[in-house]
């Protein structure tokens, strides 16, 4: 009688099975970066009036006893700390109101602090993403420590960059473009994003040294979730009889430094991809926005609460890092003022500033209105 709903509330409907898992998932990271912000703002001693999760109208909410009202709003893409005398989007003083503030609200409002508190507040944000990402990854270290094979080639499919570069069944790989490799894993992530870039394998053949040159080719492969993803390769193939693969474990200490190594890895190819997709050099496809984000939050609870959890890190690393881009009004680009302030003495004048921040909202919109516009048409 109630067949009609199954479709809406089932666990492989669109609430359920979509719409609650992305939620969770873009809660947690936001909930993440704006905690950055509100805790070190809070040690350096600046007022915050609200904590929200969501924009738009407000659902639930309560004050603290500081006098901070923390709240859950209508829209949940995003969230935002409102500090004591921010009185604009761009979060520049304004005279007028300024001066409409108490004694005592002027003594921690956000803009009578030192440059160096409101720059270290900003950074928080950015920087408890990446700290989240750290601390998933050590986790799981930690619990089921880490696969890892031997960088040997096993097989070299034909006609592909490997092959006409002259690999051999039973290379093993020294280093890519001069970086030492110690797992197959390190080979596939120097070689993955370099599409089109010719690149140079040191190879231990019969006990010597060979140099090869190959120039990996974009192919499209299916990850962990089923997606279908394109990647740099050069053709290529491990297996187990070479490869002996194996588990790494790791004490807690040893976790959490492979951790912040392996955060390391992913922000250097992030900015590498952003790069090489600002010039062109990279496939529009693996961009997406919310829809996509949503689509990959339910096939990761379909698949596990292990998989989920992951693709929170990855999240939380992807809007740590283009959160710290010098474009206002990302904290980058707040960055970039309080730098030029640091610097001159003085701030930056308030007409310069909203120039800035217009050209900056129309670059973020833009950008927006990209990957949106990718989710549903694009790919």
């Amino acid at each position: 009688m109630l067949d009609f709903l199954t479709p809406i509330l089932g666990t492989d409907s669109l609430i359920v099975g979509t719409l609650i898992p992305f939620l969770i998932v873009l809660t947690v990271v936001v909930f993440v970066h704006e905690m950055g912000h509100y805790l070190v703002g809070r040690w350096c001693g600046i007022g915050v009036n609200a904590f929200s999760i969501g924009f738009g109208p407000e659902l639930i909410g309560f004050n603290d006893r500081h006098g901070t009202r923390w709240k859950l709003c209508a829209i949940p893409l995003g969230g935002y700390v409102k500090f004591v005398g921010d009185m604009n989007a761009t979060s520049t003083p304004v005279a007028e109101e300024i001066d409409k503030l108490s004694v005592q609200e002027q003594r921690v409002a956000f803009h009578t602090q030192p440059v160096w508190k409101r720059a270290l507040t900003v950074l928080a944000g950015p920087m408890f993403n990446f700290m989240l990402t750290i601390a998933v990854f050590a986790v799981f270290f930690a619990v089921y420590g880490r696969m890892v094979a031997e960088p040997m080639v096993a097989e070299v499919r034909a006609d592909s960059p490997a092959a006409a570069a002259g690999f051999e069944p039973g290379d093993r790989f020294v280093s890519v473009n001069g970086n030492r490799v110690e797992t197959f894993s390190d080979v596939q992530r120097l070689v993955s994003g370099r599409t089109g870039d010719p690149l140079t394998f040191k190879m231990l053949r019969d006990d010597r040294e060979v140099e090869l040159h190959a120039t990996p080719e974009l192919m499209e492969q299916e990850d962990a979730l089923g997606n279908k993803i394109k990647v740099g390769v050069i053709g290529v193939v491990n297996s187990a009889e070479l490869g002996q693969p194996r588990v790494i474990e790791y004490s807690v200490p040893g976790a959490l430094g492979e951790a912040v190594v392996q955060t390391g890895y992913q922000l250097e190819r992030t900015w590498s991809f952003l790069a090489r997709f600002a010039s062109g050099r990279e496939d529009k496809c693996q961009l997406g926005g919310p829809v996509k984000i949503a689509q990959m939050s339910g096939q990761a609870a379909k698949v596990g609460f292990e998989v989920v959890v992951q693709l929170i890190a990855a999240l939380s690393l992807g809007i740590g890092f283009l959160n710290l881009l010098p474009i206002p009004p990302l904290d980058g680009g707040h960055l970039v003022f309080y730098a030029v302030e640091a610097v001159i003495g003085r701030p930056v004048s308030e007409r310069a500033m909203e120039m800035v921040y217009r050209i900056g909202f129309a670059l973020v919109l833009g950008f927006m209105g990209f990957v949106f516009w990718n989710d549903l048409f694009g790919c």
